[in-house]
């Protein structure tokens, strides 16, 4: 079974943790440790999240010099590099030495008329408080928002339209190797007047660009990991319930707040819908249940309807 995994920002580096290589590379080695569990038998692909890690670079890159600070498309390469070379390293110290790994740089081409860039919404770099937050926005030219009780900057999350790396990720996938790419949403890219590639200043949402990437390498499944075992209803109230089946025109009815949990559930009914597979959105420590077919919420075209756990 050919299966996308997308990581979530939380199994690289857990909210309000401090953004340390130690502390990115420890939850790594946890995400790898489930990872590593459904490998025999299976072709994988991993994807993950970017925000904190782009955010941190940013913010390193304009405390030396402000006017010099490299653009978002080339921190987000930057990210892609970094992450999956510690994937590579966990994975491949908990798997046979003959396992072979790539991670690849993955350029993303988004529209340069995409309402996204009017309405910023992304959050990237570490959490703040408010005031703290307007601080910097004000210094710095920012666009702040809430992130829960504190507060985060936002940029543009264009919806990607096109993966330029997806042939050399199947030629990958057809010698047998474990594939990292579309790292933070991929490098967002557009083409200028003169049909040139060139970066932009954006983040593409992981989620959307990883429904994208299981899409156009046909595979069996695609597993959104966060940090609770399924999409809710009333979240964080007494009549909370978890989803356990979903059929997408369904399950987007109901609504899910867009600086969370809406993302995955947007990611994972393109994806059930524009090829019949099955998405899954869950906890990594549910993996084998997931590829079994017990666990998370799942989301395909096979039943009408919703039924819950």
């Amino acid at each position: 079974m050919r299966i996308v995994v997308a990581l979530g920002g939380n199994a690289l580096l857990r909210r309000g943790e401090p953004m340390t290589a130690d502390n990115q590379r420890a939850n790594i080695r946890t995400a790898t440790e489930q990872i590593a569990k459904i490998h025999p038998g299976n072709e994988l692909v991993i994807a993950h999240g970017n925000g904190p890690q782009v955010g941190l670079l940013s913010l390193q890159g304009m405390a030396y010099k402000p006017d010099e600070a490299y653009p978002l498309d080339v921190l987000g390469a930057e990210t892609e590099g970094m992450i999956g070379y510690m994937i590579e390293q966990e994975l491949g110290n908990l798997l046979a030495f003959e396992v072979p790994f790539a991670t690849l740089l993955t350029q993303v081409e988004v529209d340069a008329n995409d309402p996204a860039f009017k309405d910023p919404s992304k959050f990237i770099g570490p959490v703040y408080s408010k005031e703290e937050a307007e601080r910097l926005a004000k210094e710095k030219g920012w666009v702040v928002k809430a992130d829960g009780d504190k507060y985060r900057r936002v940029v543009a999350s264009p919806k990607p339209k096109r993966i330029f790396e997806i042939r050399p990720i199947k030629w990958l996938l057809e010698k047998s190797s474990i594939v990292i790419c579309a790292g933070g949403g991929g490098i967002p890219t557009m083409y200028d007047e003169n049909r040139k590639l060139k970066g932009i200043e954006a983040v593409i949402d992981k989620d959307l660009c990883s429904a994208l990437l299981a899409e156009q390498l046909e595979a069996d499944l695609l597993v959104i990991a966060t940090d609770v075992d399924g999409a809710y209803i009333d979240w964080g109230k007494p009549t909370q319930k978890a989803i356990a089946q979903a059929h997408p025109d369904e399950l987007e009815r109901l609504g899910f707040a867009a600086g969370s949990m809406g993302p995955k559930v947007q990611a994972a009914c393109d994806f059930a819908r524009h090829t019949g597979k099955v998405a899954v959105i869950s906890s990594l420590e549910n993996i084998e249940g997931i590829v079994k077919g017990v666990a998370g919420t799942r989301v395909s075209t096979e039943k009408p309807g919703i039924s819950y756990r």
